[in-house]
């Protein structure tokens, strides 16, 4: 007689993913770190916070046109991610992207060309702001539509397992996001094959103006991984070495061939949704509540409190990347404009003359 599946053997299932990634969480939390590694991951949050400052700026002067979201205030999670996965790991996200873009290897210069519009940009100016894009780093955008590349991620990974392949697929989104039917559909088939893919929710509390409260029930979003027995979790997204300890124990658990882990990573952004957004559906009592939550300004005290660093070393690299940043505007400006015939390229796979004609 064939045996009875019972709830309870379900629940046990669930229980031993949940436990071993947990497990996997407190194992990692007690290790320690260099000073190259601190050093690392100061210099690359500052480099997307100074970037964005200048891109909005640029945006300000009529410099960069379209729609430009960002990521300031919400740097820890680049590049705590950046720091516990592999160069041939995937990476796909949403339209606030220049901060992936920039803690995935791509040059300053070239998102800021991007930005512009311009041949040299990693996109060939033909993405902007939203859609930055490299083969090279595994970096597969930016995506103008909420919740499109939800689907797409689990897509990644379903290709990294038919190929047999030692990666991992982490596929991002945003709060707002995580209200799009697509998600269920791609939480429901990753788990059901057990994809190898970490959905991360960036839960910055506002989706546009609206906020998580106002547009769900479920305000722990990360418990709606739970509908599909998958290992879920919320995180400090402010605190980098806790970003970094816990994507880097979801990749040991999804690498071993469990299937998917959901993170809603607690974040925050200091701007509007977009540059069109004053943001005025924020208290002046919140802003200052999160801006002590600094991620930049809690690791360099860190780093003090460790004694790694000094004043000294602080402004050298402060000052290096001023010009990281200048450099790019520089080469973004003197950057030429792609010309007529990129209408025609990159848009299908394989050889169609009949395109050129005329």
């Amino acid at each position: 007689m064939a045996k009875k599946a019972t709830k309870t053997t379900e629940m046990e299932v669930k229980s031993n993913g949940q436990s071993l990634v947990t497990k996997l969480m407190q194992s990692n939390g007690k290790k320690k770190f260099s000073a190259e590694q601190y050093r690392y991951w100061y210099e690359t949050m500052l480099l997307i916070r100074k970037f964005e400052e200048k891109a909005g700026q640029l945006y300000g002067l009529q410099k960069i046109k379209g729609f430009c979201h960002l990521y300031i205030g919400q740097e820890a999670v680049a590049a705590g991610m950046e720091s516990a996965i592999r160069p041939d790991d995937y990476i796909i996200t949403a339209y606030r992207d220049h901060g992936h873009a920039i803690s995935r290897g791509i040059e300053p210069g070239a998102v800021m060309a991007e930005m512009y519009g311009k041949i040299t940009g990693c996109t060939k100016g033909k993405g902007g702001s939203m859609h930055m894009f490299s083969k090279e780093k595994n970096f597969l955008g930016g995506h103008g539509i909420v919740g499109a590349q939800i689907p797409m991620g689990a897509g990644i990974a379903f290709k990294i397992k038919y190929l047999k392949e030692d990666k991992v697929c982490l596929c991002m989104f945003g709060d707002g996001a995580a209200r799009q039917g697509a998600l269920h559909e791609a939480f429901n088939l990753a788990m059901f094959w057990k994809l190898p893919v970490i959905f991360i929710c960036e839960n910055n509390f506002y989706a546009m103006g609206t906020s998580v409260e106002r547009s769900s029930n479920v305000t722990e979003i990360y418990t709606l991984g739970d509908a599909y027995d998958m290992p879920s979790y919320s995180v400090d997204g402010m605190d980098v070495v806790e970003v970094h300890n816990k994507i880097s124990a979801a990749c040991e658990y999804v690498r071993g061939g469990n299937g998917p882990v959901f993170i809603e990573m607690l974040t925050y952004r200091y701007k509007g949704h977009s540059m069109s957004d004053a943001a005025k559906y924020r208290t002046k009592e919140e802003l200052e509540k999160y801006k002590n939550e600094d991620p930049i300004i809690k690791l360099k005290a860190l780093l003090v409190e460790k004694k790694l660093m000094q004043d000294a070393e602080f402004d050298a690299i402060d000052e290096s990347i001023k010009e990281r940043v200048q450099k790019a505007v520089d080469f973004a400006e003197n950057s030429p404009y792609p010309p007529a015939s990129e209408l025609y390229t990159d848009v299908y796979v394989g050889d169609y003359p009949f395109i050129m004609e005329g």
